[in-house]
């Protein structure tokens, strides 16, 4: 069965090996992880295209943080200043590195590093390139905390992002794992969230966080559901012949009352279908008037078409 996201409850042990290696050198820690940021930005800078008209590190924060986990023990082994024995010494023991993602201090959401009962954050510039590229804290001290459900979601997509969320009663059989459609700030409408966390935390308690925002989140507006439809799939539309919110709620409570098994297999099937689901891209009237849109502006991961709604 798939199993639900861990807590950041640190066991015994990576606390103990947190305590007794990295907290008693941790400016040398930081001072390493500097280190291996720099070998990161190396290799990801040049290639990096801008991210709302800002340039890298904006935006970077999970392809930063990917980069040095996957550097971490490599650059431990050399053992070359007293921050790489440190980290050598606690992965030689038994310590991990875990990445983490989710809300950090009410405002923005974030990958970081977890070491026991440390937060790491190694890509702390990529919202404000003026702090410090490296941040560690104690986890409790940090501001940072799992989201806990999809109205936690929007809450902070909304402050961050710039969207708007809405409930998915457009496509019911996808609602369950996908309870979320948001239009972003280019009037972008996306389905929501094929994250590892998020399809963990939808797909192991039942559905019921899902049912929740499906009954208690804003509907999509008529216009964003006909234009979606019209671009879908037949296959997607087929498994999911009725809209609204009963349906989305039903499709919930079926797979639960039912006990499908809810396992890796069942959620790359339906990952497989979120990604056959068109982006599609709203077009104000004024827009479209003096002809500044077209099909060829949408996203090119999966677009059919432009929808237009009225201003």
């Amino acid at each position: 069965m798939l199993q639900p996201p861990e807590d950041l409850v640190p066991d015994r042990l990576q606390t103990a090996l947190t305590k007794r290696f990295l907290l008693p050198a941790l400016p040398a820690v930081e001072a390493a992880l500097l280190e291996i940021r720099a070998e990161t930005d190396a290799i990801l800078a040049p290639g990096a295209t801008a991210r709302r008209d800002k340039p890298y590190p904006y935006g970077y924060c999970y392809e930063i943080t990917a980069d040095v986990i996957g550097r971490l023990r490599q650059a431990a082994a050399r053992r070359r200043s007293p921050g790489e024995r440190a980290l050598d010494a606690f992965f030689r023991h038994g310590g991990r590195g875990t990445l983490i993602w989710g809300a950090l201090r009410g405002l923005y959401l974030q990958n970081a590093i977890q070491f026991g009962p440390l937060y790491v954050d190694v890509s702390n510039d990529t919202v404000d390139v003026n702090k410090a590229k490296v941040e560690i804290l104690p986890m409790a001290e940090s501001g940072f905390e799992l989201l806990r459900d999809a109205a936690h979601f929007a809450q902070i997509t909304e402050l961050y992002w710039g969207v708007r969320t809405y409930a998915n009663t457009v496509l019911p059989a996808l609602a369950p794992l996908f309870p979320m459609l948001i239009v972003d700030r280019e009037e972008r409408v996306l389905l929501q969230s094929k994250t590892g966390y998020m399809m963990r935390l939808f797909g192991t308690d039942g559905f019921r966080r899902a049912e929740r925002w499906l009954r208690e989140g804003p509907p999509a507006p008529e216009e964003i559901e006909r234009e979606l439809r019209v671009h879908c799939p037949e296959e997607i539309l087929a498994a999911s012949p009725v809209t609204g919110v009963e349906a989305a709620v039903s499709a919930c409570r079926e797979l639960r009352e039912a006990r499908t098994k809810i396992d890796e297999a069942w959620v790359s099937r339906m990952a497989a279908d979120f990604d056959r689901v068109p982006m599609i891209r709203i077009i104000r009237a004024a827009s479209r008037a003096r002809g500044e849109a077209t099909s060829s502006d949408a996203n090119p991961r999966s677009c059919a078409g432009v929808a237009y709604v009225a201003a």
